[in-house]
């Protein structure tokens, strides 16, 4: 029996749970668990509505160690699937080491009082999980996640080498709302107001957050304003692939959204460092989520597409060429098929596909793995399959920003 233990229960793991349920052959003992119970008995009543499938739910602080190990203990999963906050991350990675469970994430550990970005605290785990012959996959979701094995597989059938890569993430939705983030308030801000960091030449590019501006006609929408950003794949994938000479990634914003970001800013805000009020810490980042609309109540009024992909160039046969691969994602067809919208649905999808890949032992070695280490051509037959088809065209020059 396959079992499988899915902590966290916001808008990706609504769509997570909802295609494991309609692939019961795949996943046949899903149990959903999050600190907030209501949120698992939510998707589980509609899981039952759609599948007519019945999902275990559990209540878990996954802060606690203990409670993970007992929890994971019970239920015996062939791994975990952990769509909880970045924060939990290496509890999670402990639980599993300490219950020789296998690991599975969408993004890389943060600390929670400091913004940082980096792979180096979960790569630590790696020796650790190939002693005990397990495997923990990272940044199993669209970006980090898709746009890595878009890299892969660019290498491997369109590519020689990689000269520049530009991950390009542009979400044309509109909700109606004047200010709000498709997924956790706290972990997008912290991302947004970040500095830029991309890498050019062997060494990382510094510079301040949202000041480096270009216009970009995406697929199927048009020109939209796109900023240099840093994130977490750009790490793993000028490792993995060490003759990149220049890696960027980019998002789009609005107007308005960044009018109100900077606003916030200024009033403090968007600081992750406590403040004092009538005797109590209050971390106002935290405080902000809270009264920002919840992420998973945008897919109903949510209108437009998003498209994200790889534009990559680099030579084969000794010729220089420029290959763009995306996927375009409708808001309101994610929100008729699964009750989302599409930033939850193209990470949602993207983690059902990795816990399946390791389940039916397609992706498998001990150790602790970024998702471009494993040959693309699986996961890029499932996207296509489960919603997520990608497009790859020529361009007849390379980027000229």
């Amino acid at each position: 029996m396959n079992n499988i233990l899915v902590i966290g229960a916001g808008g990706v793991s609504s769509v997570t749970v909802h295609k494991m349920a309609g692939l019961p052959d795949t996943f046949n003992n899903i149990t959903l668990a999050s600190r907030t119970l209501k949120k698992c008995k939510n998707i589980q009543t509609s899981v039952k509505n759609k599948f007519n499938i019945d999902i275990n739910i559990a209540e878990l602080d996954a802060d606690n160690v203990n409670d993970t190990v007992n929890l994971i203990k019970k239920i015996n999963p062939f791994l975990v699937l952990n769509l909880a906050l970045p924060y939990q991350d290496l509890n999670i990675m402990d639980a599993c080491l300490i219950t020789n469970t296998h690991y599975i994430d969408t993004a890389n550990y943060e600390p929670r009082d400091e913004a940082k970005f980096e792979y180096k605290w979960q790569w630590n785990y790696k020796e650790k999980f190939e002693e005990k012959g397990l495997m923990a996959l990272l940044g199993s979701g669209f970006d980090p996640g898709v746009t890595n094995v878009y890299t892969a597989y660019t290498k491997k059938h369109l590519l020689d080498n990689i000269d520049t890569l530009d991950i390009l993430d542009c979400n044309d939705g509109d909700h109606g709302h004047p200010f709000a983030t498709n997924f956790n308030p706290e972990i997008n801000i912290r991302e947004i107001t970040s500095d830029s960091k991309h890498w050019e030449n062997k060494e990382w590019k510094i510079g301040p957050a949202l000041k480096n501006k270009i216009s970009f006609e995406f697929p199927e929408i048009g020109h939209k304003n796109m900023y240099l950003m840093y994130h977490e794949e750009l790490e793993s994938l000028t490792k993995h692939f060490p003759e990149i000479q220049r890696a960027r990634f980019w998002m789009t914003f609005g107007d308005s959204y960044l009018n109100h970001l900077e606003v916030l800013e200024n009033v403090g805000m968007t600081s992750i460092n406590p403040i004092k009020y009538k005797g109590i810490n209050i971390i106002p980042l935290q405080f902000l989520k809270n009264v920002l609309p919840d992420p998973g109540s945008l897919g109903k009024r949510t209108k437009g597409k998003t498209c994200i992909g790889t534009i990559i160039t680099g030579t084969k046969d000794n010729s220089e060429k420029t290959f763009y691969t995306y996927n375009i994602c409708d808001h309101e067809k994610c929100y008729k098929e699964l009750g989302s919208q599409a930033i939850s649905y193209t990470t949602g999808v993207p983690a059902m596909i990795g816990a399946m890949l390791m389940i039916n032992k397609i992706w498998f070695k001990p150790g602790v793995w970024n998702i471009e280490q494993f040959d693309p051509d699986p996961f890029m037959d499932l996207l296509n399959k489960h919603g997520l088809p990608s497009k790859t065209i020529e361009l007849n020059k390379k980027l000229n920003f």
